[in-house]
């Protein structure tokens, strides 16, 4: 089934719909026609903020659901409901974005693989750091063999402080501290969704991980799951880290969330840098590539954090469109879930994880 302009109901519309809803208002394929939150003040809130006056509000997800005028619906909820609004969508027969990680462990995640994989509509995990152009533009130089075989990438998480983030309602941090709620911690965990995605994406799959997890505690009373090292090892004797680092007077320079993130890529003929993510440090140039005595930079590529919220949208919406397969499939939702669950279990028990690399 395809779809011309898709009609989108969001379920939750906390901090984070700000930048999911920017694609959906500006293409020209799709609607917002629903928001809903258990919050009624704040839904409406996002429809005045967005230009959206005619969009139904409501706080109970199930009107949403049962609503004809309604395509997709975009699931932004804590971890812990997303299992029961996903399936509920499944059922009333919406296309589905549901926000990672999609389920707190495999069995729900098995559950919901095969209800997605028995549903004729699209049902996508939604991933935004995969569709970050700087990523884009590292995948691509990577497949014409600018480095020649990818063998390490080493990933860094590095929240600290910033005068320009983005305010973050105290409510969307309680429930991250929450582990029965949230599924694992903040960094690791929930963010580290994105650094075991990226990893997933320049090298497949792992088959055996091991992680430290520590603990650090902001000025605010904040629980980091960090400092962290998490190894993993891919088929083919080819490996790679993620190294988690809570700096509280590091000044980060975003608009958004006070992170910074950076990859580096080794293979066997060069080496590719990523020097932004959620913000920045400094003025790097957010792609470098050195290959054969020489470093190329790239400048003239998106690198607001947004960016990659809007092409993530974008290749959903034109997934609906034209019938094609969206990225994170369930499946591949599942993958990325059991790289951090394996990552949390490794913590736990003081031993390496292997895991099947065939997934």
């Amino acid at each position: 089934m395809t779809f011309d302009t898709v009609r989108v109901g969001i379920i939750g519309t906390g901090r984070i719909s700000d930048l999911h809803a920017i694609e959906y208002l500006a293409n020209p394929h799709a609607r917002i026609v629903a928001l809903c939150d258990n919050d009624i003040a704040t839904a409406r809130g996002r429809a005045l903020a967005w230009g959206v006056g005619d969009a139904r509000i409501t706080d109970d997800y199930r009107s949403v659901l049962a609503d004809p005028n309604v395509d997709l619906v975009e699931i932004l909820l804590p971890h812990h409901l997303h299992l029961e609004v996903a399936l509920a969508a499944i059922a009333a027969g919406k296309a589905v974005s549901l926000q990672k990680p999609m389920t707190l462990d495999l069995a729900q995640a098995d559950t919901l693989v095969a209800a997605a994989e028995a549903s004729s509509k699209p049902f996508k995990v939604f991933e935004n750091f995969i569709f970050y152009p700087p990523v884009i533009k590292a995948k691509a130089l990577i497949e014409q063999g600018a480095i020649g075989e990818p063998l390490t990438i080493r990933l860094k998480s590095n929240p600290g402080a910033s005068k320009t983030a983005w305010k973050v309602p105290p409510r969307a941090e309680v429930w991250r501290q929450d582990k029965g709620q949230a599924g694992g911690g903040p960094l690791v965990f929930d963010d580290g969704h994105h650094k075991f995605a990226l990893a997933w994406h320049f090298m497949g799959n792992p088959d055996m991980v091991h992680a430290f997890i520590g603990e650090t505690v902001s000025p605010s009373g904040f629980v980091f799951d960090a400092p962290a090292m998490v190894s993993f090892r891919f088929p083919g004797n080819r490996m790679g880290n993620l190294e988690v680092v809570y700096s509280p007077e590091l000044e980060i320079i975003t608009r958004h969330y006070a992170q910074d993130d950076r990859i580096e890529i080794t293979g066997s003929k060069g080496v590719i840098w990523i020097n932004c993510g959620h913000g920045r440090l400094g003025d790097p140039p957010p792609l470098a590539l050195y290959r054969d005595g020489s470093v190329q930079t790239f400048h003239n590529l998106e690198t607001g954090w947004e960016a990659s919220f809007v092409h993530s949208t974008r290749a959903y919406i034109e997934a609906l469109r034209h019938g094609t397969a969206p990225k994170l499939s369930a499946r591949e939702g599942r993958t990325i879930l059991r790289f951090a669950l394996a990552a949390e279990e490794s913590a736990r028990s003081g031993r390496a994880v292997s895991l099947d690399p065939a997934g």
